[in-house]
């Protein structure tokens, strides 16, 4: 049964005061339309209905309700953006979050917990004295300890593995999980004589370890937790349990290189900070990033490597269609070092005044030229050129291209044309594809998607579903239409609105999300209906042939041959177009 209180916060809660809080909206006819959030989007290709309260982009096909757009865009669980539509509009909510792991994860999530109570539990005894004066000299002290779990792993002494295996937790799972390593019969912990720093997941919870000597032994100043069932260096950013109430207050977030950069500016009052888990930003972090909304940015490290991450993750985020700003400290290596020597209200400034990419870019890209040569001032140029391919603002094009044309005396009719070049190459890219994208869903496919989405819309749909098809060939679209036809049952009226609301309790709302993505549906009317079903009974009387030939050729029985025979011919009787 659908949750009422659910129901009726997205029925008091308009869409489009929603939706507006994050994107610009404009009204066009009965809809209003805005950049969609959700891809790289140049224009306004996403439409928002007061009437039918959804959201649709034609260009990505993201879609769905107020819930789907604020779990989307806000990186939250359904419940929690269902908390947050609730906030906005002033509505109590009175259901249950809870954090949700997988069941066969559970186990791993355990063991790091207990893990990292270990880890907190010898730093605070007389083991951990001389890792506590350590951290002093760091400047980090008790509440920073605290307010980011600060460990210290000891010798084999007082190992984690003899405490975990004692629990009866399987070696294989801690070897897994990268706390334990076994050479030849001896078993010894991953980490020891270092100070822990832990590692949460978006979640907040502890999914790895930085381990970081503390003592000059000769060894390694950092290891690293490896790779496991939960921890994915491409899929966290560190810090953002802690950053994103921050981020959300401030629309802004500040990206820097290694954990100690953010632990210094969060335990200075700069919480809005998170820190990469290597070098180059992942498609994962990206949307991470995205789906913040904010003012991006990038203070990495200031050598030649951090400039050229720079470079580097700058170029990833536009291409993206995010605008990232940097700063570029000078003198220290990073900003860990320039807060202990300069102060926070030092790194303050510098936040407060950022430069544009673009800006840095077009500095970066004079590294190592010599503007007086003519081979290296046209590469230059030409690259300069090249740097403006993700930047929608025609105005900041002229300028640029103006800029440099005066600059170095280079006629501006030249420039458009290069520029103009470029243009082209990404309008037919894009075109290209979205063809592609299109040859991918067969005909059948679209078919079923079309009638499953005015099944959603409309019950009269759903009645002429029933007497003129009934049957989905393919298990996805059966499972979808069962539950519209049980839903349409039940309640005597269908809104996609709110079946995305009683979907997401389903096992179907994955299913249902996808499929609503693919519709390129601008308008419903009768005629397209009939001719999806039409092409739905076409197409899977052809899948139904081919299935059986294939049965024929690898069936022995004779008889049984004979009667499948007969049933091709018999279907194709009825099937247009085979002949």
């Amino acid at each position: 049964m659908q949750n009422l209180e659910i129901d009726n916060i997205r029925k008091n809660a308009n869409i489009v005061d929603i939706i507006s809080g994050y994107v610009d909206l404009t009204i066009k006819g009965k809809n209003y339309f805005g950049v969609c959030p959700f891809h790289s989007d140049h224009s306004p290709s996403m439409s928002v209905s007061p009437e039918r309260q959804i959201y649709k982009c034609f260009s990505c096909g993201a879609t769905g309700n107020v819930f789907t757009f604020v779990k989307d865009i806000e990186n939250v669980s359904f419940m929690e953006a269902v908390k947050i539509v609730a906030e906005k509009t002033h509505q109590n909510f009175t259901g249950y979050i809870k954090q949700k792991s997988p069941p066969k994860l559970s186990t791993p999530y355990e063991i790091m917990n207990l893990a990292l109570k270990f880890y907190q539990n010898n730093l605070n005894t007389e083991k951990g004295i001389m890792a506590k004066e350590y951290l002093k000299t760091r400047n980090l002290n008790e509440s920073v300890i605290e307010d980011f779990n600060l460990g210290l792993a000891l010798g084999n002494e007082y190992s984690l593995n003899k405490l975990l295996l004692n629990k009866q937790y399987k070696l294989d799972t801690l070897i897994n999980l990268g706390l334990v390593y076994q050479n030849n019969k001896e078993i010894s912990d991953t980490f020891k004589y270092r100070i822990i720093f832990p590692i949460h997941d978006l979640e907040g919870n502890p999914v790895g370890f930085t381990g970081r000597i503390y003592e000059n032994n000769g060894q390694a100043k950092y290891i690293n937790s490896k790779e496991s069932s939960i921890f994915k260096k491409g899929n966290i950013l560190f810090n953002y349990h802690r950053a994103i109430p921050e981020i959300r207050q401030k629309k802004e977030v500040i990206i820097v290189e290694g954990n100690m950069d953010a632990i210094r500016l969060y335990s200075n009052g700069v919480k809005n900070v998170v820190a990469l888990m290597g070098t180059s930003l992942t498609k994962e972090q990206v949307n991470i990033i995205k789906n913040m909304r904010s003012k991006i940015i990038l203070m990495l490290d200031n050598d030649n490597a951090g400039e050229l991450a720079t470079y580097n993750n700058g170029n990833i985020l536009e291409k993206e269609g995010i605008t990232p700003f940097v700063v570029r400290l000078s003198n220290e290596k990073d900003p860990d070092e320039y807060i202990i020597k300069n102060g926070i209200e030092a790194i303050i400034n510098n936040i407060k005044k950022p430069v544009t990419f673009l800006d840095f870019k077009l500095n970066y890209l004079k590294k190592d030229k010599d503007l007086n040569n003519t081979v290296d001032l046209a590469s230059y140029i030409k690259e300069s050129i090249a740097s403006l391919k993700y930047i929608n603002d025609d105005l900041i094009k002229k300028i640029t291209i103006k800029k440099i044309s005066d600059t170095y005396n280079v006629p501006l009719d030249l420039l458009e044309q290069e520029l103009n070049k470029l243009q082209n190459l990404n309008i037919n890219s894009e075109k290209k594809e979205k063809t592609l994208d299109k040859q991918k869903i067969s005909k059948y496919d679209m078919s079923c998607i079309n009638i499953i989405y005015f099944m959603l819309n409309e019950g009269v749909y759903i009645e002429k579903f029933k007497k003129e098809l009934g049957y989905f060939r393919i298990k996805k679209y059966r499972d979808l239409a069962n539950e519209i036809i049980y839903y349409y049952d039940l309640y005597k009226n269908i809104s996609l609105a709110n079946f995305i609301t009683y979907a997401e309790e389903k096992d179907i709302y994955d299913d249902l999300m996808d499929i609503l993505k693919k519709v390129k549906l601008e308008d419903m009317n009768i005629n397209i209906f009939e001719e999806s079903i039409n092409n739905a009974l076409i197409e899977g009387q052809k899948i139904e042939i081919k299935e059986l030939k294939t049965k024929i050729n690898e069936v022995l029985d004779e008889n049984e041959k004979l009667k499948l025979a007969n049933k091709l011919i018999e279907l194709k009787k009825g099937c247009v177009g085979n002949g």
